[in-house]
């Protein structure tokens, strides 16, 4: 009875540490930064140049494993009247309903449904409702960096892109050929709670 107990403590106890089993892993919770974290667009403009942008107010939070392979979540929050492409005209414009319509569609988000992550790498796969319109997209994300920061916490950020198409999203407005699709960069900073 004492060696039969003994042997399954020390099973449990290699699980617990080799991180072999996601029962036993322990989660980390953090809260993006949103002084720190940034959503970006890149669409072309006329087919001669990148028209870039961002908007100013995100939220959300994101959750991984210890061993940071499996069970990993994000969910991201953008107020969509927060764009700023450094044209006040060309914002209002943006705002209205030819594009991203923001009375109606106060917010964009996406939720992921499965985040794996490997060697600073993850494959990122979730629901990006936009303009009213919920699609499921799968993109490359990357580990920038981990640690301390000077005030106790604890940060991890990430970079990512994802490229879509307007009309996939009910955008129709016609920019040209060159400007149906466009790039979004994920430049996300969280806090462990």
């Amino acid at each position: 009875m004492r060696k039969t107990g003994f042997i399954v403590a020390a099973l449990i106890a290699n699980m617990v540490w080799t991180g072999s089993s996601s029962v036993w892993a322990a989660e980390e919770q953090y809260k993006i930064d949103p002084a720190h974290s940034f959503v970006t667009f890149s669409i072309a403009h006329l087919g001669y140049s990148l028209l870039q942008g961002r908007f100013n107010k995100i939220e959300g939070t994101f959750t991984l494993e210890s061993d940071q392979t499996t069970g990993a979540a994000i969910q991201i929050t953008v107020q969509t009247d927060s764009i700023d492409s450094n044209h006040a005209e060309r914002d209002k414009h943006l705002r209205s309903k030819d594009f991203l319509d923001v009375d109606k569609f106060p917010s964009a988000v996406f939720k992921s449904s499965r985040m794996v992550e490997k060697d600073g790498k993850s494959t990122v796969e979730g629901e990006l409702t936009l303009h009213g319109v919920t699609r499921p997209v799968t993109f490359e994300a990357r580990t920038i960096g981990a640690g301390p920061d000077p005030w106790g916490g604890f940060r991890r950020g990430y970079t990512g892109s994802l490229h879509i198409k307007r009309a996939d999203y009910g955008i129709r407005y016609n920019l040209g050929q060159a400007a149906e699709e466009m790039d979004l960069g994920l430049y996300i900073e969280g806090i462990r709670q």
